[in-house]
């Protein structure tokens, strides 16, 4: 009888520039940009967009950025990731199980980590994009760069993806733990739960029956939008409260990094803290759930800017909720994520 062979885990994250160097991040910033899923214009202004306006103005400001949270290790995005597939790799039976990872954008790639599985031969591959809400810019991205490169494959075999996991049990305790333990030190006055945003017409372009208002819609969840990336993020702030108990009219959902002048989902981070601080509120726990490792969008722009512009409208705390990195229960999560899949 012929062995069964191994089953292949792919864990993708979004990418990181190679180093803070302005040129690095210039690179990063144009391949991440010139994805159609990303910026979803036709192909030529796009190019134009991004290579004479975008890339080249933008990167030096982003350098900036990103050595305010570079570290020994590098980019936290990067060896949190890293972290995160070590300690898969020991709670995965290694006999049937190969664990790899790549970046949707530049190092390690996605096509050497699907090469690695390729020469262990693997009967079948399971997908994980690390991003716990489907976004076509995000999850979409990662699907459909694992199915351009296995396109050339002579030999393909069975593929899973795993589209979202906003739901699942491990995923809301790892949360709840993190929250606890920043609630434990100090009381809070309002939570805000910050998803990365998006252009408003990549939320359009997704619904089905044109269901999607960009409004009430997402007070409730179900097969109408269930993929909707607004809605996924209400979800997922409703999953977490309810978990740590918190009173309806002290949490908030709003969506942060917005990139050019098109609108984008709503209500903005930043109208929000304006907000808070006209009301008078003082100290605010902020989660980033759209990200399961520190980066910049978490640990610079919701931890230190937004801090910043809080604090000086009268603010005394804003304290940002650590991302899942490579917590115990967030590995156990990713453990059973895998297995329900095998």
């Amino acid at each position: 009888m012929i062995k069964s062979g191994k089953t292949g885990v792919l864990l993708v994250n979004l990418g990181t520039p190679d180093s803070t160097a302005t040129g690095d991040v210039r690179k990063y910033l144009r391949e991440f940009l010139m994805d159609g899923r990303v910026i979803d214009i036709p192909s030529f202004p796009r190019w134009l967009l991004v290579n004479l306006i975008i890339a080249p103005f933008r990167s030096p400001k982003s350098a900036g950025e990103y050595r305010k949270l570079w570290t020994d290790r590098g980019s936290p995005l990067l060896f949190h990731t890293e972290d995160l597939k070590a300690k898969v790799e020991k709670v995965l039976d290694p006999t049937q199980f190969v664990v790899t990872m790549g970046m949707r954008y530049q190092s390690p790639s996605i096509e050497s980590a699907l090469e690695e599985l390729m020469k262990a031969k693997v009967k079948k591959i399971i997908v994980l994009p690390l991003f716990p809400q489907y976004a076509s810019a995000t999850n979409g991205s990662v699907i459909d760069k694992v199915m351009e490169i296995v396109k050339r494959w002579q030999i393909i075999p069975e593929i899973s993806f795993i589209s979202n996991f906003i739901d699942h049990p491990l995923f809301l305790k790892a949360w709840e733990e993190l929250g606890k333990e920043m609630m434990e030190k100090q009381e809070y006055d309002r939570f805000l739960f910050s998803y990365h945003g998006l252009p408003e017409r990549q939320i359009r372009k997704g619904s089905v029956d044109n269901y999607c208002q960009l409004g009430a819609c997402c007070n409730k969840y179900g097969p109408s939008n269930q993929f909707c990336y607004r809605a996924q993020c209400f979800q997922t702030t409703r999953l977490i409260a309810a978990k740590l108990g918190l009173p309806e009219d002290k949490v908030m959902t709003c969506f942060q990094s917005r990139l050019g002048k098109d609108p984008w989902i709503q209500p903005y981070t930043e109208d929000m803290i304006k907000k808070l601080a006209s009301e008078g509120v003082k100290k605010v726990l902020v989660f980033s759930p759209a990200f399961v490792a520190d980066c910049l969008e978490t640990t610079v722009e919701v931890g230190q800017e937004y801090k910043e512009q809080f604090e000086e409208m009268g603010g005394e705390h804003w304290d940002l909720v650590p991302s899942l990195n490579s917590g115990d229960t967030w590995v156990a999560c990713v453990k059973e994520l895998v297995e329900s899949r095998a």
